[in-house]
């Protein structure tokens, strides 16, 4: 039987600048240049429409906290969450005391993220503020009992996916893969777009904590990609399109942590995952930015709503138009929606809550 100090011997050396002998495919390379792309209009997209881009910071603030709660089975109502994360009331049960400690945790990265270097103390810290409203002893310190990576199925079964790394392994593993990561940035051996998901993969298979260790993960690829300068998380949730594709996060994540104890496993899967998450998060951000400008300087709600609408395919609701259209309120969706049904533009489909409407030209005469 290894001693303790045998099994450390034996851990992973979490060395990223090995990356830099490996060859990637054309997928990885093709998802690398067209987010560079995005990067480089980044800068075009940020001074164009002020009001509206607050608007879509608010929206994103909101969707993540949701989505990365909800990834996790934490929930509560659409309009508490809402009041929730504009500060506007106090937790109610322990989902809602997560919720909170979530919000803060993503209101201090986004605002903070060029004073959150990554060090174990600081990602501690993030841990500890993440539990702050909830009665559990262990926020900002790392695992005490072993746990275990697990996905819940459908019908409410919990299958193991992954057996992470010893509590008394932990400490040392997440210093490594903050120092190594500094490292390999430092040096500029590999894509950030490659490290990133590689440091994350990394996280995850550590696992560091009893509890939060799927939110905190989210947390610190929004920190990473924001020190990178990769601001896409702020105005649209990346963490909502990793909960609509939950499904092939875990495939992804199931795939390439297979050999990781050894240092033989291949991390390809989870990058590609990440990456498609992040240019979908950039191609929706310039898709919003579009209907703004193709509207034009001095629209009116209709024609932002008309312009949005024109590259619209299939049934929406009108909650999904006040999401794509940042700068308009309820009242003036809902008045554009009315003005575009009454001239045959739109068709409404249901009442209600539940009413949505497709483009009149949709449907089949």
């Amino acid at each position: 039987m290894l001693g303790r100090k045998e099994m450390v011997d034996r851990m992973r050396e979490f060395d990223y600048s090995k990356l830099a002998d490996r060859t990637w495919d054309n997928e990885i390379i093709s998802y690398i240049s067209k987010i560079h792309e995005y990067k480089g209009k980044q800068e075009l997209f940020l001074k164009q429409k002020p009001v509206e881009l607050e608007r879509l910071i608010e929206i994103a603030k909101i969707q993540s906290t949701e989505a990365s709660n909800r990834i996790e089975g934490i929930v509560t109502t659409g309009s508490r969450l809402k009041q929730l994360v504009a500060d506007k009331t106090t937790p109610k049960n322990r989902d809602e005391e997560e919720i909170l400690g979530y919000r803060n945790v993503l209101n201090l990265v986004h605002e903070n993220y060029d004073m959150l270097p990554i060090k174990s103390n600081y990602i501690l810290q993030m841990h500890r503020d993440l539990l702050k409203y909830t009665n559990y002893s262990y926020g900002g310190q790392f695992k005490t009992t072993p746990n275990e990576i697990d996905m819940v199925l459908e019908n409410g079964e919990k299958v193991v996916l992954f057996k992470p790394l010893e509590p008394y392994e932990t400490p040392d593993a997440v210093n490594m893969i903050c120092e190594n990561y500094q490292s390999a940035l430092g040096k500029e051996l590999v894509d950030e777009l490659i490290l990133i998901p590689c440091f994350i993969l990394d996280f995850l298979c550590i696992h560091p904590f009893n509890d939060g260790n799927g939110r905190m993960s989210r947390l610190l690829t929004l920190l990473l990609l924001y020190r990178s300068g990769y601001l896409v998380g702020q105005y649209i949730s990346i963490e909502k399109a990793i909960a609509e594709t939950k499904e092939s996060y875990y495939d992804a994540l199931q795939k390439a942590d297979k050999g990781w104890h050894e240092e033989k496993n291949d991390p390809k899967p989870f990058i590609k995952y990440m990456l498609g998450v992040i240019l979908s998060c950039y191609r929706e951000f310039e898709s919003r930015i579009t209907v703004v400008e193709k509207a034009g300087t001095k629209s009116t709600s209709y024609d932002i709503v008309k312009a949005y609408i024109s590259e619209r395919i299939g049934k929406f609701s009108k909650q999904e138009v006040l999401v794509s259209c940042p700068s308009l309120g309820s009242s003036s969706v809902e008045s554009a929606l009315k003005k575009l049904v009454d001239d045959g533009t739109l068709i409404r489909i249901g009442a209600g809550r539940k009413t949505l409407y497709a483009r009149a030209d949709s449907v089949t005469k």
